[in-house]
C-alpha cells in the first residue's frame, strides 16, 4: 500500500485550513486518511510560530515506514529540519513557447523590413540631389 503525507483541506469558504495527514494514495484529498500528523493555517502570518504545527516523532515514524511527502509538505518538513528536500531546477520554464518565439521572430522581421524601407526612402532623395 503506497502512502503519502499530504494536505487535507478543512475550514470554510475563503478561510482555508489544512490538516497534514498520512493517507493511501488512492484516497480522495479530503477523504479517508490513516493519521493526522500536523496542521497548516495559511491565514496566519509567515513569521508566526503557530502557522505550521508538526508532530515530528509521528512524521519520522511514517517516513520510516515508506510514506512519501507531497511537494508542499516536503517544504514544511525541510523548514522544520525533519526531512531533506532536494532543490528543483527547471531552466526551460521561463523560456517562451514555440508560438511566442514565432511571433517574436515575425515582429523582428517586420521591424527590420520597415527600417530598411525608411533607410531606402531617405537615401533616394540624396542620390537624386547628387546626380542632378
Amino acid at each position: 500500500m503506497a502512502l503519502k503525507i499530504r494536505l487535507a483541506r478543512a475550514g470554510s469558504k475563503k478561510r482555508p485550513y489544512y490538516h497534514i495527514v498520512v493517507a493511501d494514495v488512492r484516497s480522495p484529498r479530503d477523504g479517508r486518511f490513516i493519521e493526522t500528523v500536523g496542521a497548516w493555517n495559511p491565514m496566519l502570518p509567515k513569521e508566526g510560530g503557530e502557522r505550521i504545527k508538526l508532530e515530528a516523532d509521528k512524521i519520522q515514524a511514517w517516513l520510516g515506514k515508506g510514506a512519501l511527502p507531497t511537494d508542499r509538505v516536503a517544504r514544511f518538513l525541510d523548514e522544520a529540519g525533519i526531512a531533506k528536500r532536494d532543490a528543483r531546477n527547471n531552466p526551460n520554464k521561463a523560456q517562451p513557447g514555440k508560438k511566442a518565439t514565432e511571433r517574436a521572430a515575425a515582429l523582428k522581421k517586420a521591424q527590420d523590413d520597415a527600417a530598411a524601407a525608411i533607410a531606402a526612402a531617405a537615401a533616394a532623395p540624396a542620390e537624386e540631389a547628387a546626380a542632378g
